[in-house]
């Protein structure tokens, strides 16, 4: 067994361990990136990141997108799965809604693109002179929206930028969870139709207990996509937005190291955002260890 584990644990050690800890010692150094020479400072660049008020308003957002995008991404697509899989007649067969096959194919495609394409896209939808959702809205009646700035306006920058995230993952996390509900065997359904127990008490009692390592691996995966959420940022704001108003970690780490030259502060970021990150993991285990598990089921 050891013979066999050591090739990829070696692997893994070089690969993923070694840069790890090589970040963390440059972080306490003050390397340009460009040259050879560098010189140990200690934590003095953590404590310039304390005093950085630009870095932390990008870990406000962060903040903000871990609690909000996976709640809400999970709630949709939990629901979603729940109607094109059980969610169709009360009466006979346990099945989803018609045509949920259709379903569950178009609300894949957003998945299959590209985030940078998704962000471009997404960008000219928003356009304040000839974008999307202008146009709809002041066909409707609605003249204030007109030239509206949706992502440049600090009010809905983040939230804009948030529906896209939602909308590109939401199909992928609703076939995860349709997988996980097929699972379920369906006399436990139909034990609670017959003993009258509605949708809502089905999800909520039958459901979610049985697939919660399904929704805790999703939460850990869409977590961890909002505190990066590079990609989607810095194409749809590049300069962070409206007052900072959608800056993330990642792009005050990639401006830091390839703009200023300050590749030790930024690696100074880099080991901050791969702390909350293993945080969040960490929390979002315990919890779901607290609270139980496929046991819940009553």
């Amino acid at each position: 067994m050891v013979v066999f584990l050591g090739l990829p644990l070696a692997v893994y050690v070089v690969f993923v361990i070694s840069p790890f800890v090589q970040a963390a010692y440059y972080s306490m150094t003050d390397w340009s990136g460009f040259s050879a020479s560098m010189n140990f400072i200690g934590v003095d660049n953590y404590v310039k990141l304390v005093h950085n008020d630009t870095f932390m308003k990008a870990l406000g957002n962060n903040i903000i997108l871990v609690i909000v995008l996976p709640i809400v991404t999970i709630i949709l697509s939990l629901i979603l799965a729940t109607l094109v899989t059980v969610g169709g007649s009360s009466r006979g067969q346990i099945k989803g809604l018609k045509n949920s096959s259709f379903y569950r194919v178009v609300s894949f495609f957003p998945y299959v693109i590209p985030a940078i394409i998704i962000g471009i896209m997404w960008t000219q939808i928003y356009d304040p002179s000839n974008g999307l959702v202008n146009g709809i809205l002041t066909g409707m009646g609605f003249d204030e929206f007109k030239s509206f700035p949706w992502l440049g306006d600090e009010r809905t920058a983040m939230i804009a930028t948030m529906f896209v995230i939602v909308w590109g993952f939401i199909g992928f996390y609703m076939v995860l969870f349709v997988a996980a509900i097929k699972g379920i065997p369906a006399e436990l359904f139909e034990a609670a139709r017959i003993d009258g127990a509605g949708r809502v008490r089905t999800l909520v009692s039958i459901t979610i207990p049985l697939i919660r390592d399904n929704i805790q691996t999703a939460y850990v995966y869409m977590g961890i996509l909002a505190l990066d959420a590079f990609v989607y940022m810095q194409v749809m704001n590049s300069g962070g937005g409206p007052n900072n108003s959608t800056l993330v970690m990642s792009q005050q780490l990639f401006s830091t190291a390839f703009t200023k030259n300050q590749f030790g502060y930024s690696s100074a970021m880099g080991v901050v955002l791969a702390a909350v990150t293993l945080a969040f993991s960490g929390l979002v285990f315990l919890v779901n260890r607290l609270t139980g598990g496929k046991d819940d089921v009553r």
